[in-house]
């Protein structure tokens, strides 16, 4: 029995003695959930439904708990109920319906853990967004990994999910680039305020190569050639950055293109038609005071240039125009400040910014060697890349390293700990697993010991102390998988794998032996722990997917 079917059980039997006893059940929840104690010796799951409840039925909670812990004993799977507190039911299973749970995820395979919680949901995830004037910075893959495994958790629990790449190709910062590489096609150093890096050198020469003619040019002509064969070099770069983190996304979006389709004059008029805009010593406006912002913000200067933020209220405008409910940012910490402006710039199209707009905003990242930072790339020059953590780390390391802190915690990434083959390394500790479940099945298949058919199953074999406690961790993974998708928060999925899976699974291996000793018979016990064992490599695999990142079979 899975927890959401003993919760549904739950559910059923509260209607049960409400009809029984002429109470209205309208008063009762749609759904309710089961949690494990926290003392073992409790139970193998509680409720508090009694509690929650009662005082809208106008039943003392101890009294719908008896009523409840009556009905629910005569529920099949159930073995006992007690009641403790002031109306708390502590529920115990019998041995076959928890180790029925075995059978249930191995059947279900890469689909155990998914559900429809956030059906109907149709979200625009947009992360990294680094600006294509460099490598991506150990900052940048930190939303990389925490994007991607987010937007795996969205699509696992039924949302409708597109993610996003903004690319920031026009304005100054873009003039100072091609400026930057127009000076390293020289030889010479990087202007005031430009780009440094062997990059740029790097980007130079490809150009000259593919544009002899470049040298000869003056400088105004060698400055348009490099700004649009210099952008379109680094996003190609940075593509293949992200491909090779195993990040890819459904699109990205030219800045540019907004200014040439004409989408930031629209977002003015569309404004202007809910009456937020004004014009002011011959500067467009847009009155975010109205809903909470510390100011105002200019869209468009007196001498006709946009802001930056013109442009994002006309990318805002083109998400929800392409049909996205929600609009999901995720923003380094030096952008906490956007938080008030986009709110309310979300406002003022006549959106709800605590529905349509989500804002999350992610700490730094800290590469150590030797407990000291690794301060500079000898790529970019100024900043840690997310290619040099690959290449110091690798992909699995590095994209668990950065998802398994919350985005509200700066995080120091230790390299010798991150590939360290020992059990204090977290990713080696839950891979270890991996592969060692993947171990047993294969030994077993040598020595004749198969799983047989599900008729030929006996979960009521799995009774051990540790087959239980890994059997309700296993219980857990579809609401770990919804709470992280609904709090948006990726981190939980690797926590959960190391302290309640991989944790538990060694407990079990270590006091439950799986394989046959010698000329020792193959029993139906043997069988049962061997659906168990594969039933854990089912969970760790689907869990480490949702982080993008592999389950071994051999380590």
């Amino acid at each position: 029995m899975t927890p959401a079917k003993l919760a549904e059980a739950v559910l059923a039997a509260a209607h049960t003695v409400c009809a029984d006893r002429g109470l209205d059940a309208a008063v009762l929840p749609a759904a309710t959930t089961v949690e494990r104690p926290r003392n073992p010796e409790h139970g193998d799951y509680a409720s508090t439904i009694a509690m929650q409840v009662s005082k809208r039925l106008g039943v003392p909670p101890r009294e719908f708990a008896t009523a409840l812990a009556e009905t629910l004993t005569r529920t099949p799977g159930i073995k006992s109920v007690e009641i403790a507190g002031p109306g708390f039911l502590n529920i115990r299973l019998d041995p076959a319906a928890a180790g029925q749970l075995a059978q249930l995820i191995v059947a279900a395979g890469p689909q155990y853990g998914r559900s429809e919680t956030l059906a109907g949901l149709t979200i625009n995830l947009e992360f990294v967004s680094a600006n294509p004037t460099g490598p991506v910075h150990i900052g940048g893959a930190r939303w990389a990994a925490v994007g991607d495994a987010l937007g795996r958790l969205l699509r696992a629990t039924g949302a409708e999910v597109g993610t996003e790449y903004y690319l920031n190709d026009a304005g100054s910062q873009i003039d100072r680039f091609a400026e930057s590489l127009l000076a390293a096609a020289k030889g010479e150093p990087a202007p005031e305020n430009g780009y440094a890096g062997a990059y740029l050198g790097e980007i130079a020469q490809a150009i000259i190569s593919r544009r002899p003619e470049l040298p000869g040019l003056d400088d105004a002509a060698a400055l348009q050639v490099l700004r649009t064969e210099g952008v379109a070099q680094m996003v190609e770069d940075i593509r293949a950055s992200l491909r090779a983190f195993d990040v890819h996304f459904d699109l990205f979006f030219s800045e540019l293109s907004l200014h040439e389709q004409g989408k930031l004059d629209l977002a003015v008029q569309r404004l202007d038609a809910q009456g937020r805009i004004y014009v002011s010593e011959g500067a467009t406006w847009l009155r975010t005071t109205d809903f909470g912002d510390d100011k105002d913000r200019v869209l468009r200067k007196s001498n006709g240039e946009w802001t930056y933020f013109a442009a994002d209220c006309a990318y805002y405008l083109d998400k929800r125009e392409r049909g996205f409910e929600r609009v999901v940012l995720m923003l380094g910490a030096d952008h906490h400040g956007y938080i008030g402006r986009m709110k309310a710039m979300s406002a003022c199209f006549g959106d709800d910014p605590d529905r349509n707009l989500e804002i999350l905003i992610g700490q730094m990242v800290n590469l150590l060697r030797d407990g000291q930072p690794v301060r500079m790339s000898k790529r970019a020059g100024t900043v840690v890349t997310l290619e040099d953590l690959v290449d110091t780390i690798g992909v699995d390391a590095a994209r668990y390293a950065l998802a398994r802190y919350s985005v509200d915690s700066p995080i120091d990434i230790d390299i010798e700990l991150w590939t360290r083959s020992t059990r204090d390394n977290p990713i080696y500790y839950v891979q270890y697993v991996a592969a060692r479940t993947a171990s047993v099945t294969r030994n077993a298949a040598e020595v004749g010991l198969l799983r047989g058919d599900e008729e030929a199953f006996r979960p009521e074999l799995l009774s051990h102390e540790k087959e239980n406690e890994l059997l309700k961790a296993l219980g857990e993974f579809p609401a770990v998988v919804a709470t992280a998708a609904e709090l948006r928060e990726p981190h939980r999925i690797a926590r959960y794998l190391e302290e309640s899976v991989a944790a538990a699974y060694h407990r079990f291996y270590d006091n439950c032996r799986i394989l046959p000793r010698g000329d020792e018979e193959i029993t139906d016990l043997h069988r049962a722990r061997l659906w168990l064992n594969d039933a854990t490599r089912t969970v760790i695999a689907n869990g480490l997917h949702l982080l993008g990142v592999s389950a071994p079979e051999r380590m």
